[in-house]
């Protein structure tokens, strides 16, 4: 059964290669998925003959509890970056004074996350995330999904270290954020944050279902051969299986250089991944050597990076959506036009204040742009083409959805509706209920609750407890097994941890790690429906807007039914404390630099309210150190006492474990 399982494996990693380097499939998916299917029953059947380079990994393994660290061998160096061809040129003057005769290599500059990938013998054995250049994660198991990287490699090289960009496809991040806006979950503002999101799961099997791939784009170090020029060295590795950053042009004359970025710049938008930029590196690696580095780049290569696209087209209308919260948000229906590879109908106005200040109105030509986010935004108005017929535009004074009158915050720009049963609102406020990180109810996406609505079946997330399956195999498109399967998951999410029920309600300003503030601080429900603005306010992390938001929503009577219907239906009120709830127990926290997600005092909160300490000092007690942006002296001394370094992703997998 060994050699079975042996020969099956190799003839899979054969099929592969074919089909994703040498883009010459011999077999059809269907049989390629038939032989995966084989070799993964008999891996299940026979685990202690799975080979090391099993294809079986590619679609995901079991999960890991937190992502190890690895020091770079060769430190993976970050590129200055130029806005304009002057800089370009001035490199190249500074270039050309050590070396006349220079020639570069122009690749386009993916938009991704850098890893490196570490090969013995012909086996990969390692691939790590840039991190800081000089220590990363070692996120092996989720770059073993990615179809392009080669498991093995054609010949036994005893050490080959190569760098590249892991990146998510335009149609692939569509789908995804498709799939995310379904859920009612946050969208990835960028293929390139959703490729960070997505490598850096402790679940591969999410990362395997996110269709990752790569471009490798340098060779950090090699036993075996050498070469003299990165042009050759490309090539080489791309004869060994490994998919290379394509196009890539070598050029003497600087204004050769520019036609190409121009020329990269232009086919920017129909390329199936993104690009920021394009790179240029001096070609000759001993030239490399002798221009060197400072202490942040290296001198022999620059990355020219792009601006933002930006077209004028004409405002046809603005809409005003509803969303879950009952904000009124204004929304520029535009005449549909192309941008950075989209075609664009609407953008995004904010609120009633930008209107004002740009003075933007209905029948404006206007500028917009898509500089990485998801909704385009209008950036300026051409006063000279207003057209006499422009028309001013005015916030409505009752909601869209319901007709209710609306209210204007005290506070913010914002209007809106505060009519609890408004149907924009009831919807959207169940789906963010059912949700993933509120209560979870696997199986109810919005089509499913529109219908139950529209049936007259549910009308706030307590009703979803009085179904059964009797009434969901009575409607139209539900069998029995998807009405028992619903009705499963919802009764499991009786069981959840308050948190998540406070989360799931939907209060103002409270997300999820305020919810689990609130949940660890008052223990039970019945607590926080009683507390005081004073003491929420006495919490480090819950201010007095917050605390109003909450005391304002535990004042209207129609919220305490919903909770009274909850708590009658057996949903949990209390917050239970398990063993995995206090995972830092015994460890001492150092938090140093600027954290983009969590303020200082709410990321001591969570760590405190996990069993962990924090101190304001590194001593040879310390557990971990947080290293946010400009991160100091701190860190450099955690490095030198040995201290594990974690990144604010690294802090946000460890928090994620009680989730």
């Amino acid at each position: 059964m060994e050699e079975k399982i042996r020969t099956l494996t190799e003839k899979l990693l054969y099929y592969s290669r074919k089909y994703y380097v040498d883009d010459a499939p011999e077999i059809s998916d269907y049989t390629y998925d038939q032989l995966l299917r084989e070799l993964k029953a008999l891996e299940e059947q026979y685990p202690q003959f799975k080979q090391p380079v099993s294809p079986t990994d590619r679609v995901g393994g079991e999960a890991l509890k937190e992502f190890s660290q690895v020091v770079h061998t060769v430190p993976m160096e970050s590129l200055q970056d130029a806005f304009s061809y002057e800089e370009i040129r001035a490199f190249d003057q500074r270039v050309k004074e050590v070396f006349p005769d220079a020639e570069y290599v122009v690749e386009p500059k993916i938009d991704g996350l850098s890893v490196s990938l570490r090969y013995e013998n012909g086996v990969f054995v390692e691939g790590a995330t840039r991190g800081d250049g000089q220590v990363g994660e070692d996120v092996t198991q989720n770059l073993k999904t990615i179809r392009d990287i080669p498991l093995t490699l054609p010949e036994k090289i005893p050490s080959l270290l190569v760098r590249g960009e892991v990146y998510m496809p335009k149609a692939s991040f569509e789908k995804l954020n498709e799939e995310r806006d379904q859920e009612m979950q946050p969208l990835f503002a960028n293929p390139r944050n959703a490729a960070a999101g997505s490598l850096r799961q402790l679940d591969s099997k999410i990362t395997a279902r996110r269709k990752l791939r790569v471009f490798i784009f340098n060779l950090q170090a090699a036993e075996g051969f050498s070469f003299e020029t990165h042009n050759r060295i490309l090539h080489e590795i791309q004869r060994l299986g490994f998919p290379v950053t394509p196009g890539f042009q070598s050029f003497r004359d600087i204004d050769d250089v520019f036609r190409e970025i121009e020329k990269l710049g232009e086919k920017r938008a129909e390329l199936p991944y993104e690009i920021d930029g394009a790179v240029i590196k001096v070609n000759q690696l001993a030239q490399r050597e002798k221009l060197g580095r400072t202490s942040k780049f290296p001198k022999w290569a620059i990355a020219f990076k792009y601006p933002p696209e930006q077209k004028m087209t004409k405002i046809l209308d603005i809409a005003v959506n509803v969303g879950r919260t009952g904000v009124l948000t204004p929304l520029a229906v535009l005449e549909p036009v192309s941008v950075a590879g989209s075609i664009i109908s609407r953008a995004t106005l904010h609120n009633r204040d930008f209107i004002r200040e740009k003075d933007i109105r209905i029948g404006d030509t206007v500028m917009i742009q898509k500089a990485g986010d998801i909704i385009p935004e209008v950036v300026s108005v051409d006063l000279k083409k207003r057209p006499e017929t422009a028309e001013i535009f005015e916030m409505p004074n009752v909601c869209p959805s319901c007709g209710e009158v609306v209210s204007a915050d005290s506070d913010s720009p914002f209007i809106r509706c505060i009519n609890s049963e408004c149907p924009a609102q009831l919807m959207k406020n169940i789906v963010h209920y059912v949700s993933k990180d509120a209560m979870d109810i696997d199986g109810l996406g919005i089509s499913q609750i529109e219908r139950f609505i529209s049936e007259g079946l549910v009308h706030t997330p307590a009703d979803l407890y009085l179904l059964r399956k009797e009434n969901i195999m009575n409607l139209d498109r539900f069998g029995e097994k998807s009405a028992e399967n619903i009705i499963g998951a919802i009764e499991c999410s009786k069981t959840q941890n308050l948190d998540r029920l406070i989360y799931a309600l939907g209060i103002r300003e409270v997300g999820r790690k305020a919810g689990k503030i609130l949940a660890a601080s008052f223990q039970t429900m019945g607590a926080l429906v009683g507390a005081s603005s004073e003491q929420l306010t006495d919490i480090p992390d819950i201010g007095p807007v917050t605390a109003d938001y909450i005391t304002g929503y535990f004042s209207n009577p129609g919220n305490l039914d919903l909770i009274r219907r909850l708590s009658e239906a057996g949903v949990n009120m209390t917050y239970q404390v398990t063993e995995q709830t206090k995972i830092f127990e015994g460890k001492i926290f150092v938090l140093t630099g600027t954290l983009s997600r969590y303020t200082r005092e709410e990321a001591s909160s969570l760590i405190e309210a996990r069993g962990g300490k924090v101190s304001g000092s590194v001593s040879r007690k310390t557990t971990f150190v947080v290293a946010g942006e400009k991160s100091g002296s701190k860190a450099a001394k955690a490095k030198d006492l040995g201290i594990s370094i974690l990144t604010e992703e690294d802090f946000e997998a460890m928090l994620s474990k009680v989730d």
